[in-house]
């Protein structure tokens, strides 16, 4: 979008905060990047020029805003909405692959020599790798030092950064002013009772509108005990992360979800803030997305009665497979109730002083020694159980962020037990499929026999062809009009 300049001009103008996370405003005359919805004067026209990514401005030196924070605004929705190699790359970079890795690590994860992913990014986004990592350091470091009271040297390491020195220099150049300096400015401005020792509390942005009903409730109705809970208005879930391990309460307001993070080794921020967007779907773009299916009159309605749906997503594809295959042909309370034993004889057993999150979800090494008698489950469900697992654990099959979509479809219904139902219900929450579809689910055909619209799966995914590629959303409106829990907030 950042190469049309009229029409990012007018976004500036009329101070859109829709556009933010789309592209930046980079200003010639002070040297400043902006978001989109900016508060201050817009610039003259012929002062501004546009950039795809923050990284790319702070590689064409210009320093954040301090007023707007472009480095906080949402991530672009086409990470998430596409399936090519740039989008894989992104989603990878986000979750922190080229910290942990490097760029040979990325690459490997793709199947691209370093040159060509390097040369995709600049190509696409007027920065490589290295670069778009270096502004997502920036930012972790910015989170640390306005939120914690963690000494700099282990803000430094914690965010990424190779040495004292390159943090310093860093945030000085990004945001044009010292890590000290940032930390009394936040200090000065904040309104808030001092954090709580140990806890990272932020706000995570996203696109309005949102509904979180559907969002939190599907959450919430369908939690591992021991692993997930609704608490005191919060969905709250243990998470397993490269460094150990992590709890996180998140509160849906309306312009913001409320992230309480607690992390046994402050390295794991940028992966976990990571996950949780990922989870809430927080870089979509509800409004293209609403304005596609508004085209069918019959899904209209739905639409607007309840705008910004999002997918509830997972924050382990991995883990949401196994549980979908704990969730074949039984209801919700027995899905979370075979869940639930797993965790309790395989899990990693935790400490919450916070509420009653007790253990981690297993790991696919872990499920893969378990014996399969002692499972109550039928025989099929079995072998579907241990297959899939056995699968997870050797590598041959790898679910993620860096999965190629259709490449893992084939892939899962090739395994025993796997038919389309299992295999889009995971392309959709675990992969993250923006146009993934459950024609033969039965709530689904309950939906469009009530609406009118076509009950059997040839004839709903003939009609739904004018929803793509926004079939996954079109799935949470359909279900939405069920009294399911999964589809309220909890009480």
């Amino acid at each position: 979008m950042h190469t049309d300049s009229e029409r990012c001009v007018r976004a500036v103008q009329s101070k859109d905060a829709r556009f933010d996370g789309w592209f930046f405003t980079a200003v010639l005359t002070t040297r400043i990047y902006c978001r989109p919805s900016c508060p201050v004067v817009p610039p003259k026209v012929e002062n501004m020029t546009f950039y795809p990514s923050a990284a790319a401005c702070q590689q064409a030196g210009f320093r954040a805003c301090k007023r707007c924070r472009p480095d906080t605004s949402p991530g672009s929705p086409e990470w998430n909405a596409r399936a090519d190699a740039v989008a894989r790359a992104m989603r990878l970079i986000r979750d922190g692959v080229v910290d942990r890795e490097g760029v040979p690590g990325l690459a490997a994860c793709l199947g691209y020599s370093t040159r060509q992913i390097e040369r995709q990014l600049l190509a696409e986004l007027g920065a490589g790798p290295l670069a778009l990592a270096r502004a997502q350091r920036a930012q972790t470091a910015r989170l640390l030092i306005e939120t914690t009271g963690i000494p700099m040297a282990e803000v430094a390491f914690a965010a990424g950064f190779s040495s004292i020195r390159t943090f310093n220099d860093t945030v000085r150049e990004v945001f044009a002013l010292a890590p000290g300096e940032l930390r009394t400015r936040a200090a000065r401005s904040r309104s808030t009772p001092p954090q709580t020792p140990g806890v990272i509390a932020l706000r995570l942005p996203y696109r309005a509108p949102l509904n979180p009903s559907n969002l939190f409730g599907h959450l919430a109705a369908t939690g591992v005990p021991g692993v997930e809970e609704w608490r005191d208005g919060a969905y709250r879930r243990t998470l397993s992360l490269p460094y150990g391990h992590g709890i996180v309460a998140l509160t849906p307001h309306p312009d913001h979800i409320a992230c309480r993070l607690s992390l046994t080794d402050p390295r794991d921020l940028t992966i976990a803030i990571s996950r949780c967007r990922w989870m809430l779907d927080l870089d979509a773009d509800p409004v293209a997305v609403d304005d596609q299916l508004r085209t069918d009159p019959l899904l209209a309605p739905l639409v607007d009665k309840a705008p910004g749906r999002r997918v509830p997503r997972t924050v382990d594809a991995a883990e949401f497979a196994v549980r979908a295959v704990l969730g074949q042909q039984v209801s919700t309370a027995a899905a979370r109730t075979h869940a639930a034993r797993l965790v309790t004889a395989h899990g990693e057993a935790i400490d919450d002083p916070e509420g009653g999150l007790t253990h981690l979800f297993p790991s696919s090494a872990a499920l893969a020694a378990l014996d399969p008698e002692t499972l109550a489950l039928p025989q099929s469900r079995r072998t579907t159980l241990t297959t899939l697992v056995g699968a997870l654990a050797e590598g041959s099959l790898q679910l993620g962020l860096d999965s190629d979509w259709e490449k893992a479809r084939a892939q899962l219904i090739a395994l025993p037990g796997f038919g389309p139902w299992t295999v889009e219900v995971i392309a959709m929450r675990a992969l993250g499929d923006p146009d993934a579809f459950l024609p033969g689910d039965l709530g689904m055909r309950r939906a469009a026999a009530d609406l009118g619209l076509p009950s059997t799966p040839a004839a709903l995914t003939e009609r739904a062809a004018a929803w793509r590629p926004w079939r996954a959303y079109a799935v949470q409106y359909l279900w939405a009009t069920d009294g399911h829990p999964i589809n309220h907030l909890p009480v």
